[in-house]
């Protein structure tokens, strides 16, 4: 009995030790759905945010402080019955070594989001069946997440999971709804992943862990160094560039980075301001204007893992 008994505490006592893979905020919204009762938007929140938190997406154990931080909010548009139309933000982040900053990794809107629900009946899913739109577009999103999250920590850290997401895309193809298909637009789930995945834009991964793991991570022990490393991520994007121009991915990391990226520069020697603005306007030409104040700026911003 006595052995049972230390068993089972050690067993709570792991488990409280470690959590889940996410630390995800979720919300779902319906501003523009009239006559219908909020209630049910309440229930599927708090059922998605178990969904996504409190269920075992990898086979590795997650310290409290190493769970994945992101958004996911989903803005119901029209509802008749028990389906459901709307679009959902999905943004991801990560903290940066020796900082308190965390650095955007994504951040999407994904418009075509549509789903059967019925409020309080559970919520299917399985890596292998296509049984929900709405759970496999969430685990979808889920497995990029941790696709993304992976790469910006090790050299293609995050293949098994865009490979699990590619795997959700292949059983999408029968589905009715939108998103899951080559044709139906050039940017949609099915590109996202479809070049991730795409040996001809490795470039862009490796950008993703050049930028973050041996760039921004190195800031607080050596500015230049990290710095050094990030012109060497855009030199890589620059090449994916020239592969595919106006690449998917290449301008969702743009989106997620622009910001940051100009806050880098803006305190770089003039050689590097000159050489970044140079590149970010061949890869985003259509935020030229915006690079151009790289080069008429000072060190002004010393709040983010750029400054000392």
């Amino acid at each position: 009995m006595k052995q049972l008994f230390l068993t089972i505490l050690a067993v709570l006592l792991f488990s409280g030790i470690y959590a889940q893979e996410f630390n995800v905020t979720l919300q779902v919204t319906s501003p523009k759905v009239e006559g219908t009762e909020k209630k049910i938007f309440e229930t599927l929140q708090q059922e998605l945010y178990d969904f996504v938190n409190n269920r075992k997406w990898t086979g590795y154990q997650y310290k409290p402080e190493e769970r994945i931080e992101g958004t996911i909010l989903i803005t119901i548009e029209s509802r008749s019955g028990e389906d459901f139309k709307g679009k959902m933000n999905v943004a991801l982040r990560r903290p940066v070594y020796k900082s308190s900053y965390n650095s955007a990794l994504l951040n999407y809107i994904d418009k075509d989001i549509e789903f059967k629900y019925v409020e309080f009946q559970p919520l299917e899913y399985s890596d292998n069946t296509f049984s929900s739109n709405l759970t496999s577009v969430i685990a979808y999103y889920l497995y990029v997440f941790l696709g993304i999250d992976g790469d910006s920590f090790a050299r293609n850290g995050g293949t098994p999971y865009f490979e699990k997401a590619q795997n959700i895309v292949n059983m999408g193809q029968n589905a009715r709804e939108k998103g899951w298909k080559a044709f139906e637009s050039q940017k949609n789930r099915y590109w996202l992943v479809e070049n991730y995945t795409n040996p001809t834009y490795s470039s862009v991964r490796e950008a993703i862990y050049r930028y973050h793991r041996l760039g921004l991570d190195q800031m607080s022990d050596d500015v230049e160094t990290g710095r050094a490393s990030i012109n060497e991520s855009l030199e890589l994007l620059k090449k994916a560039n020239r592969e595919k121009p106006g690449l998917f991915i290449l301008q969702l990391f743009l989106e997620a980075k622009r910001d940051e990226i100009i806050n880098i520069y803006s305190q770089a020697s003039p050689m590097d301001k000159t050489k970044a603005v140079n590149t970010l306007k061949e890869i985003d030409p259509s935020n030229s204007s915006r690079y151009q104040k790289i080069l008429e700026t000072g060190n002004t911003n010393t709040s983010n893992p750029t400054g000392k």
